[in-house]
């Protein structure tokens, strides 16, 4: 991951998001990615499509971590410290030196771990540096130690003046009486005999505090710095009214909101996911498919046979990642689409490495791109409908509860159960999923905070009816048996439907998709503008012969839940009152 960043940002990426006007905000949240998930790698051995669900996983969860705190992209107003080596050549505002004051000086008689520490270092009086390493036996010994003790004074007073020429603005210093004092070069500049000399001694003695209150106060005379005696605080003042109270520790009385929070659809249901015996592919903000491929029973309809047309295609997250990018960014108006289909499936191939014969690959996604989608859609396909300008990766944040002003009931999941109750009708295909939001996993979800997500594709109709759409890779149908669409029967996706948790992603992204609208469009009536939900399930979309069941295509499951459900939904979702 740092070597692939890198080569982008030399490449011409870093000049091309610097000169946006947030270039720096942007360059410093891509290295910030960049880091995390180099990190990740090492650390678990993930490749592209591990990162990529992982990363997806993150931005979904809405979990706070320490490393993903959002890193400052400049620290020019922030608070720097340097040593006074490296603030060398640099300036800023403000300065402040709080230890210029104390300075232990180099000892080359006591004991260390390091012998070339007691070694004196100076130069001879022709300017050659020498080391002594011969040790306190020879009798040039302490004329040498006296030599390097000088040096290093001086060195002292060098670093002094750099420090103290690094602010532009103000600069603000420290002095205490301390044992060190003496051998700083601040002490020595301050407190030497002759303050108008230019001769500075190596070492000067540390005096009384009234003493060193009078040299202080000269330099202030003189127009040098302010002086602010720093002494100790004088007690509070007590008021009369207070003065007989006693004294207590302040107790931590507030009442922590630990309900509120950032989560998704792929939060809310994942105790589902982990108690559930039977399920679909967990979704990753409507992503990734067919992690977990469903096992469930498929009743005979005596339908066609006819195999599907993914039967030879591979399963797995990597191959549902891999249609769901193709699908998203597919060019149906390419002169010619197999050749648009065989460029994108070759370049997700890079991204989702997984083995599929490319030309069985384009000859399924043709026949899903050209399967009817039944009454709800007007009987359009999708190479039709996507010719048009449609809303792909709809990203949503939605209040719930009240979001930032949370309101003081909380909503539960389990409560939409009672909805359903009330609004579907006792055949209605979706009524059962009411007994699965009554399960413990699922009811006791607090519905406070915000909800984000991501829908794969809104379609707007010629008839202006928006339709919510979700690609699928399920397979449906005995794991050791070739695949035929039997199991795509209309009446089985309904079956399919309810032992997964994907009614419930209908039904919230059905409520965001009306507030979408309530919010964007002039004139907006749920009652005719909201279409309805169409969950594709690609493995069982053969074309435009696609049998049909009742008018809707095998492979299409459709459902158009009543407005006056979506409306309730909406409301509890904001945390009003809703009438059942």
């Amino acid at each position: 991951i740092a070597a692939v960043t890198e080569s982008l940002l030399d490449g011409g990426l870093a000049s091309r998001l610097l000169a946006r006007p947030d270039g720096p905000r942007r360059m410093t949240d891509l290295k910030h990615v960049a880091h995390l998930l180099h990190e990740v790698a090492l650390r678990d051995g993930l490749g592209a499509a591990g990162l990529l669900q992982w990363l997806r996983r993150r931005r979904s969860d809405g979990v706070e971590s320490p490393e993903a705190v959002r890193r400052l992209d400049s620290d020019a107003k922030a608070v720097q410290i340097f040593t006074v080596h490296a603030s060398k050549g640099l300036e800023f505002p403000i300065v402040y030196l709080p230890f210029l004051f104390h300075r232990n000086p180099t000892s080359f008689e006591g004991r260390s771990d390091r012998r070339r520490d007691r070694l004196p270092r100076f130069h001879d009086d022709a300017g050659e540096r020498l080391l002594d390493a011969g040790g306190p036996g020879h009798e040039e010994w302490r004329a040498h130690v006296a030599r390097a003790q000088h040096e290093d004074a001086g060195e002292a007073l060098r670093l002094t003046y750099v420090a103290m020429t690094r602010a532009r603005s103000q600069l603000v210093a420290w002095w205490a009486p301390s044992a060190y004092a003496k051998h700083s070069g601040l002490h020595r500049l301050l407190f030497r005999p002759d303050p108008d000399s230019p001769h500075v001694p190596d070492e000067v003695a540390v005096p009384d505090e009234p003493t060193a209150a009078a040299v202080l106060r000269g330099w202030e005379r003189r127009g040098g710095p302010t002086l602010e005696l720093v002494g100790d605080r004088p007690p509070p003042r007590v008021s009369p009214e207070t003065s007989g109270a006693s004294l207590a520790i302040r107790t931590f009385d507030r009442r922590l909101d630990t309900e509120w929070r950032r989560t998704s659809y792929s939060a809310l249901t994942h105790l589902d996911a982990e108690q559930s015996p039977v399920t679909s592919e967990p979704e990753e903000t409507g992503a990734v498919d067919d992690e977990e491929e469903s096992t469930a029973a498929v009743e005979s309809w005596n339908a066609d046979d006819r195999p599907s047309p993914m039967a030879d295609l591979p399963r797995g997250a990597a191959f549902g990642s891999l249609v769901h990018a193709v699908l998203e960014e597919v060019d149906v108006r390419a002169p010619r689409l197999t050749d648009e289909l065989r460029r994108l499936i070759d370049e997700q191939l890079r991204r989702w490495p997984v083995e599929l014969d490319v030309d069985t690959a384009i000859e399924a996604f043709e026949a899903a791109l050209t399967t009817p989608l039944g009454p709800l859609a007007d009987d359009l396909d999708l190479r039709r409908l996507l010719a048009e300008r449609q809303l792909a990766e709809l990203d949503f944040e939605i209040p719930l509860g009240g979001g930032d002003r949370p309101r003081p009931t909380t909503a539960r999941l389990g409560d939409l159960a009672d909805l359903l109750d009330a609004h579907l009708a006792p055949d209605d295909p979706i009524r059962p999923f009411a007994a699965r939001l009554r399960a413990p996993a699922l009811r006791h979800q607090p519905l406070r905070g915000y909800l984000i997500g991501s829908i794969d594709l809104v379609l707007r109709l010629p008839s202006e009816r928006f339709v919510v759409v979700d690609h699928k890779t399920n397979w449906l149908g005995p794991l050791d048996e070739p695949l035929t669409i039997a199991g795509y029967h209309p009446d089985s996706l309904a079956a399919a439907m309810n032992s997964s948790t994907y009614p419930l992603q209908a039904l919230l992204y059905s409520a965001v998709v009306h507030r979408y609208l309530r919010w964007r469009l002039r004139g907006y009536d749920p009652e005719r503008h909201l279409g309805g939900v169409l969950y594709l399930y690609l493995r069982g979309m053969v074309g435009p012969d696609t049998p049909r069941h009742a008018g809707v295509p095998y492979g299409v499951f459709s459902w158009r839940p009543p407005t006056s459900l979506v409306l309730a939904l909406s409301d509890l979702l904001d945390g009003r009152e809703v009438s059942r």
